[in-house]
């Protein structure tokens, strides 16, 4: 893994905190975009970097300039303008005076349209909020700090000011703003410090921890990427407890843990624990049907992987592609097994009530699943392209959605004692909308993602033939004259299929605009999702489970494609 490039300037500080930001707490970022939508701000910097930050759907995008003087891409205006200098940043560590009061003469310069600025000072505001206490986004302004030390002041040890000798946070800059003497101590506790009574000020980060400006609503803010990964340890831990060490092992358990040990994402297990925290479950009591849903996903991908003749998944061959369709096959029928065992583990735990409901659920999941792979299936095979995308959506939510966000939910919410159908089917219709707007951004990424990250051969699922939204797209709007020959390359198997071929279909895509169309439509059907999220779900109390729901809806939304 390559070094983190230096965080030397202002508008570098301001990209790498918006990206780590919508991976971890995409929630957060959602929050501010709603404030500053229609709004482009140009920021200046200390440094004479400028940028340019807007809100694009759910997202926020920051964008540079070409050169020192001219708007990043096309020429456009900023609506508001926000520049400040090295007092500016340093006050922005120093929470010792209310906001309004660091608005220093010459020092931090604000221009625009009354409601614009209230909106961008609102879109900050829950920024520094909310974002603050997140330890990756200290861990960026640190390397700033460390990277760029100008703007912070005198040296601690040279700073004429009373304090200890030795660092109090070991970092300089901070410990600069702990040692000098605040000039307004009215409204803190005064604390002894080499014998003077002075006051510290009120720092945002101190090297440690950190604190809000102020606090005005019980949202519970978590790092997702943190979460998740803790989630998909546990449940690991679990799935491997379920894989036995015996005989025969090199043709058929052995198998078994290639796929886990591929780990994905963990959204699924992340979202049936967050569900039953959510609904005053111990997370613990979700992890073995966490484990169970993981288990029956390698196994339908192991079995999807053939039925596609796909040759790669999560960046290695397929389990066929390796060690031949026979063993695959059995491999797969193995998971499937073992999933139902670890659904059945929890009758010691959970009692027979909530384990017979799990029960209920993963037959539906499955039952949903092998539905949607008939659809997608019998599109390929009779080459046909359907025509409006609902039938594309209603394939997406059988294949994929149910058992990639409605059933880990539903599932989650069983393991903490909920059972009631009505409740349980206020996940269905947010998470049906955020699944699908998932599943058209994963096809999206396998056409104009770096292989690397979608973890697939690029342009696969033009090569499998796979009826997605862009091929929809395409077939809907393009000419008439054009029809022959893309349905010629659709109608040839996989194994007869080049990489030409696939890149052809892709050019037409972009001539008719099929991308952006799927990018649009991911989008709104995220933005429903989420609405529907916030009003079938408002029966759950505020608390960290449902904050982390929350979160996996907005990534939705706020990941780059």
């Amino acid at each position: 893994m390559s070094d983190p490039i230096p965080l030397r300037t202002g508008a570098a500080l301001l990209t790498a905190t918006v990206e780590e930001l919508s991976q971890r707490a995409p929630a957060i970022v959602a929050a501010a975009a709603s404030q500053m939508r229609g709004i482009r701000l140009g920021l200046g910097f200390h440094d004479g970097s400028r940028a340019l930050l807007s809100a694009r759907h759910s997202r926020l995008v920051v964008e540079h300039p070409t050169d020192g003087t001219e708007a990043a891409g096309p020429d456009v205006e900023p609506d508001v303008e926000v520049v400040f200098d090295n007092r500016a940043m340093n006050l922005l560590f120093d929470l010792q005076h209310r906001p309004a009061d660091q608005a220093l003469p010459d020092s931090l310069d604000t221009r625009g349209p009354r409601e614009q600025v209230l909106a961008v000072w609102r879109a900050f505001s829950l920024l520094a909020q909310r974002a603050a206490g997140l330890r990756s986004v200290q861990e960026l302004w640190r390397s700033y700090r460390d990277d760029a030390p100008a703007p912070w002041g005198e040296r601690a040890d040279e700073a004429e000011s009373p304090g200890p000798a030795e660092p109090v946070s070991g970092w300089e800059g901070v410990d600069y703003l702990l040692r000098r003497r605040p000039q307004d101590a009215t409204d803190v506790e005064p604390e002894l410090v080499g014998g003077t009574v002075v006051t510290r000020p009120r720092l945002l980060w101190d090297g440690r921890g950190s604190s809000p400006w102020w606090h005005e609503s019980p949202i519970h803010d978590a790092d997702l990427l943190a979460t998740m990964a803790a989630c998909r340890a546990r449940t690991g831990e679990a799935m491997e407890a379920f894989v036995p060490y015996r005989e025969p092992r090199a043709e058929l358990y052995d198998l078994m843990r290639l796929y886990p040990a591929r780990q994905g994402k963990g959204l699924r297990p992340t979202l049936t624990i967050a569900a039953c925290a959510a609904f005053g479950g111990r997370p613990e009591d979700a992890v073995r049907a966490a484990a169970a849903l993981e288990l029956f996903h390698n196994g339908f991908l192991v079995h999807d992987d053939i039925a596609d003749e796909s040759t790669h998944r999560r960046g290695l061959p397929t389990l066929h592609e390796e060690h031949g369709i026979g063993l695959a096959v059995n491999c797969g029928d193995g998971l499937n097994l073992l999933a139902v065992d670890a659904i059945l583990s929890n009758l010691d735990t959970l009692g027979l009530a909530r384990t017979l409901a799990l029960i209920h659920e993963a037959i539906h999941m499955c039952r949903e699943s092998v539905e949607g792979q008939a659809m997608e299936l019998g599109w390929i095979h009779k080459h046909v392209v359907p025509a409006e995308d609902e039938a594309y959506f209603t394939m997406s939510t059988k294949k994929t959605g149910w058992y990639t966000c409605i059933s880990p939910c539903r599932i989650g919410a069983v393991c903490a004692g909920v059972t009631d159908p009505a409740l349980l089917g206020r996940f269905d219709e947010a998470f049906r909308l955020i699944g699908i707007a998932f599943q058209i951004q994963d096809d999206i990424l396998n056409l104009v993602g770096q292989e690397e990250l979608y973890g697939k051969e690029p342009l696969g699922d033009l090569l499998e033939g796979k009826r997605t939204v862009m091929l929809i797209h395409l077939f809907r709007t393009m000419a008439e004259a054009e029809r022959p020959r893309m349905r010629e390359i659709l109608r040839r198997p996989r194994s007869a299929k080049a990489q030409q071929d696939a890149e052809e279909i892709l050019a037409a895509m972009r001539r008719h605009g099929s991308i952006d169309y799927a990018v649009a439509l991911a989008d709104r059907l995220a933005d429903e999702g989420i609405t529907r999220f916030e009003e079938d779900l408002a029966v759950i109390p505020e608390n960290e489970g449902k904050a982390i729901l929350r979160q996996i809806a907005h990534y939705v939304t706020t990941r780059l494609l």
